[in-house]
């Protein structure tokens, strides 16, 4: 079995504790590697490193130039391991090897490329003399130590969004991966000591007892970065409060999917399915809601509902799967849970509801293809999120309707808007309060635009120029130009007016 190390200081080391734990594959139910327990203790080892690697200017104080090279030298060495990545990423999430490797890790790549080349273009507003008699200068500067928690849905992915854009700002890092899939993230920490990365400009460490609360509260830490549900955000500002930590908050999600009367149907039913079950609906922004107009209701559901019966539920390993397990027992039986309560309160289980058997995976915890009919905008099964592959299907009659409808949630983070219409679209577009507005598609991201939620679910952008907005804090440098003894207005302070 593999076995993993810790990355803090510019070494691959033991936790401190000496304490290991089985990482648990989601699809077999089994262990799949040995990887360390992290410590308080290590969580002050890898603090102190980003804080000298932060104060001594090693990263900070380097040219744009020579980052930007390192980043992209990290990148490519990260690429010349992307079938190992991928292979890892798909074990350890349970994600079809198909969306891990020709999906999730090469736009990660992307993302991280991206940042390489941003790098050398930080910079503030242009100068000028606004008082007349002082030159104006913003300079654009890095934050300091961030503390980086990354999730278990897209384990890889969330941590180049997390460490390239801090990176390229010249902030330090100490990153940890969910307790649930470490791999890729213990993998990549390799890989920054392969690539030459100097000594404590990115650490990585794993989960552990007080292992979050002590990265979000210590008093070196001066950002944290977190992706993950409602309450670790909460969680996270209230253990960076004593400190006025900058705080960046990626969190849950409860995307609306309006299908209009006009719409393309049969686009719309392959997005419903694409959007809803994605990463078997581990996803902030999956379709959880579809929202039909009365007219098309019927021929909508025909589509979707032969689609969705055709989704084939395996073995993530191998290239015909199209969804795998959910991450663990746990989560296997929260969304139960979501599932009885609707069918309890009323909902109709359209199709699925149960979990699924995989021939030769009979331990793994997957879950059917799930549809529930529920009107009911009120309904729980409509305003929380299950984060599985269970999508609810909604009637609606007026464009009104729906868009109160759609933003009717403590969430903010995507949706999409199906129509031929124009006018309609720019509509939705301008009234969803939602960080991602679709049109005509769901899912689609890139690394030159913003991605970040409204209201409750998070603070912040990932990828693109708008992230660093996040990652670095202003400077105003007022420079006075006459070099006379006395000013002007020195007497409304001291002495008489000249």
């Amino acid at each position: 079995m593999a076995e993993y190390k810790l990355l803090i200081n510019g070494e691959l080391v033991n936790s401190s504790s000496g304490k290991t734990a089985e990482d648990i594959g989601p699809a077999t139910g089994e262990p799949v590697a040995q990887v360390p327990v992290s410590s308080v203790e290590d969580v002050e080892r890898a603090v102190a490193a980003a804080r000298e690697a932060y104060d001594d200017g090693r990263w900070s104080k380097l040219a744009h130039g020579a980052r930007a090279s390192l980043l992209e030298k990290f990148t490519q060495a990260l690429e010349a391991h992307a079938s190992e990545l991928a292979e890892l990423e798909s074990q350890d999430t349970g994600k079809p090897i198909k969306l891990a490797r020709d999906s999730d890790i090469p736009f990660a790549f992307d993302n991280m490329h991206f940042f390489a080349g941003a790098s050398r273009h930080l910079s503030g507003l242009a100068a000028s003399e606004y008082t007349g008699g002082h030159t104006s200068i913003i300079r654009r500067e890095p934050i300091g130590v961030v503390a980086s928690l990354a999730p278990w849905n897209y384990p890889f992915m969330m941590a180049a969004w997390k460490i390239g854009p801090a990176l390229a700002a010249g902030n330090t890092v100490v990153l940890k991966p969910s307790v649930e899939t470490p791999l890729t993230t213990l993998k990549l920490g390799e890989i920054a000591l392969e690539a030459g990365l100097p000594p404590g400009v990115l650490n990585v460490i794993t989960s552990g007892p007080g292992v979050a609360q002590a990265l979000s509260s210590h008093k070196q830490v001066n950002m944290v970065s977190v992706t993950g549900s409602i309450e670790s955000g909460k969680h996270v500002m209230r253990a960076g409060a004593d400190t006025i930590k900058h705080v960046h908050l990626e969190l849950g999600g409860k995307a609306p999917f309006i299908v209009y009367e006009d719409a393309n149907i049969e686009a719309a039913a392959n997005g419903a399915v694409v959007g809803g079950f994605v990463n078997c609906g581990q996803d902030c922004t999956a379709a959880t809601r579809i929202y039909v107009q009365d007219s098309i209701y019927d021929k909508f559901m025909a589509s979707f509902l032969s689609k969705v019966k055709s989704i084939r539920v395996g073995n993530p390993a191998e290239e015909s799967t199209d969804m795998g397990p959910l991450i663990s027992a746990t989560q296997r039986s929260n969304v139960e849970g979501f599932v009885e309560r609707a069918l309890r309160n009323g909902a109709n289980i359209v199709t699925g509801g149960r979990r699924a058997t995989v021939s030769g995976l009979e331990k793994g915890f997957f879950f059917e293809p799930t549809v529930i009919a529920e009107d009911r905008n009120d309904a729980e099964i409509v305003q929380n999120e299950v984060f599985g592959p269970v999508v609810v299907v909604c009637r609606f009659s007026t464009e009104e309707e729906v868009l109160k409808k759609a933003n009717d949630v403590v969430f903010g983070l995507a949706s999409s808007v199906w129509t031929t219409d124009i006018f309609k679209a720019m509509r939705a577009s301008s009234a969803l309060q939602f960080g991602t507005v679709w049109v005509n598609d769901h899912l689609p991201l890139t690394s030159e635009m913003p991605h970040g939620g409204y209201k409750e679910s998070g603070i912040g952008k990932d990828m693109s120029i708008y992230a660093f907005e996040d990652y670095t804090q202003i400077k105003h440098v007022m420079i006075e130009l006459s070099n006379e003894d006395r000013k002007g207005w020195h007497y409304t302070i001291f002495g008489d007016a000249e």
